[in-house]
């Protein structure tokens, strides 16, 4: 009797290999996107740190001047994000991702010669015509390097090039600051952002051949809208709990005015590590949900208790919706969007970061300033309620036409 090989033929292995690459998440070009973002995100968290001190010393600016010139920046990345996303499916993501990164290196590094408000101003314009490039850029070439099954998850990993950026960021400038004054700090930060161009040839093109015919002819994915403003309320309720959450720590007797932004950051970046894989494990709008109510449960605990372990476990819950909210509304959006059409998705939802972020600790603001801080996040707390609402009704929606295709 013959005996049988259990080993699979030399075609099947060939398929079984094709597979197994098809699935693979942690290529060169992925980790070199994140290692790419983590050093342009970091860059942009100096800036952060140096940009008040330097319009409020050396400019000689007051602190409304300040904001002038921070707010400048989200004006025109909130802009152009649109047109970005468009160009990403028209020309390619690494145009926009190399000359994004260019662009902020140059920005920059020309802070360092500004004299005068206007320069100063002009250049945190230029920065944000470079933000809405490659933060657009880089979302659609994720969509493109990850297997669809693992998308949830390879946008967990990736969004911890932003968070430690920003976390690592403003240190890194303090440091700078101490050691060589304002022109160390911005060519230190112009030279992140140089790094993180040349990484980008790394990542290469990620866009299909032959896709852009395709297209998205619109600056807005509308299939996305919906979904999209689901999102925006968490983005809202963050922005506002961003805002005001030092100042209500001193308001409620925290020695360390820092540590529940710390506790925030802390809880995201741990949750995005441990449960990078949820996302893909669980149906996205109800996923959103979920984030969007614990968002809102953990403002009417910093709220409701006015004291500093009631602050620190109100971020510390709000984390935890944070943490699953992008991943699984980001998940949502590109499932509306083809290949072709992942640029302009991209664009359509980061828009909403800078408009949740900026509409956020405005309306919130007015709120806290007329009935105080523990009002305002009770209507943050509001705000991502009615956003978990409206999800729902979308995932009812979404399971409704899975199960009558034809009505």
């Amino acid at each position: 009797m013959g005996s049988h090989d259990p080993r699979p033929s030399k075609s099947g292995r060939r398929a079984i290999a094709r597979r197994s690459a098809s699935t693979r998440l942690f290529t060169r070009a992925f980790i070199a996107l994140g290692v790419a973002e983590l050093c342009y995100f970091t860059a942009t968290g100096v800036a952060i740190f140096a940009l008040p001190l330097y319009v409020t010393g050396p400019i000689g600016g007051d602190e409304t001047v300040a904001g002038l010139a921070f707010g400048a920046f989200a004006l025109s990345a909130l802009v152009l994000r649109p047109l970005a996303g468009r160009l990403a499916d028209a020309i390619g993501r690494l145009p926009l991702l190399l000359g994004g990164a260019v662009l902020a290196a140059m920005s920059l590094a020309l802070l360092g010669l500004a004299a005068d408000l206007a320069t100063v101003i002009a250049l945190r314009l230029l920065a944000g015509v470079a933000e809405a490039a490659f933060f657009v850029a880089g979302f659609a070439a994720l969509a493109d390097l990850a297997p669809e099954e693992r998308l949830g998850e390879a946008l967990s990993y990736n969004s911890l090039g932003l968070y430690l950026g920003i976390a690592l960021g403003p240190p890194l400038g303090e440091a700078l600051v101490g050691g060589g004054g304002y022109p160390l700090v911005w060519a230190g930060a112009a030279a992140l952002a140089a790094v993180s161009a040349g990484l980008t040839l790394f990542v290469g093109e990620t866009r299909v051949r032959g896709l852009a015919v395709g297209a998205e002819r619109h600056l807005v994915h509308r299939p996305a809208l919906p979904i999209t403003l689901g999102f925006l309320a968490s983005l809202v309720a963050m922005g506002g709990f961003l805002a005001f959450a030092s100042l209500h720590s001193t308001r409620v007797g925290l020695e360390n005015a820092s540590l529940a932004l710390f506790v925030y950051g802390g809880v995201v970046v741990v949750c995005r590590i441990a449960f990078a894989k949820v996302p893909d494990r669980l149906p996205s709008l109800a996923l959103g949900a979920a984030a969007l109510t614990a968002i809102g449960i953990g403002l009417v605990i910093a709220a409701i208790w006015p004291a500093p372990v009631g602050l620190v476990i109100g971020a510390g819950v709000t984390a935890v919706g944070v943490a699953f909210s992008t991943p699984a509304f980001f998940a949502a959006i590109f499932a509306t969007a083809s290949p072709a059409q992942r640029g302009v998705a991209s664009g359509t939802a980061s828009a909403a970061i800078d408009l949740g972020l900026g509409i956020g600790p405005i309306v919130l603001g007015v709120v806290a300033d007329a009935a105080g801080i523990p009002w305002a996040f009770l209507v943050g707390a509001a705000i991502a309620g009615a956003g978990a609402l409206w999800t729902l009704t979308l995932r009812r929606r979404e399971t409704a036409s899975v199960r009558h295709p034809n009505d």
